[in-house]
């Protein structure tokens, strides 16, 4: 097919102010993802917008599998609160309110 650039699970991408760091999520526009490398800003790297990911959560808070979960980009957590945050997936497991850390898949969608 002429037409096909990539799968779509990871993209190519641009780091953005301050680069990114290997496993951690960022909110690149409205596009949620973990970098699966380090770079520096301006430089092209592999960004994952799907899988399962332990990544940090807020506090006080108790998950349950298959919540849906938003990324707080002001607090760089993970958490059940829509309002001002952008969904990105679901909890792949339970998580208690004093977890830091949170297991979610991700969806892949803005």
């Amino acid at each position: 097919m002429k037409n096909f650039v990539q799968h779509g699970d990871t993209l190519d991408m641009t780091a953005p102010s301050g680069g990114v760091i290997s496993g951690t999520g960022y909110l690149i526009g409205a596009l949620f993802g973990v970098a699966i490398v380090s770079a520096a800003a301006g430089e092209k790297f592999a960004f994952r917008i799907v899988g399962v990911y332990t990544l940090p959560k807020a506090t006080g808070e108790a998950w349950t599998e298959g919540a849906i979960v938003y990324w707080d980009n002001t607090n760089k957590k993970l958490t059940t609160t829509s309002s001002g945050n952008t969904k990105v997936g679901t909890a792949a497991s339970a998580a208690a309110s004093g977890d830091t850390t949170g297991v979610a898949r991700l969806n892949g969608v803005a």
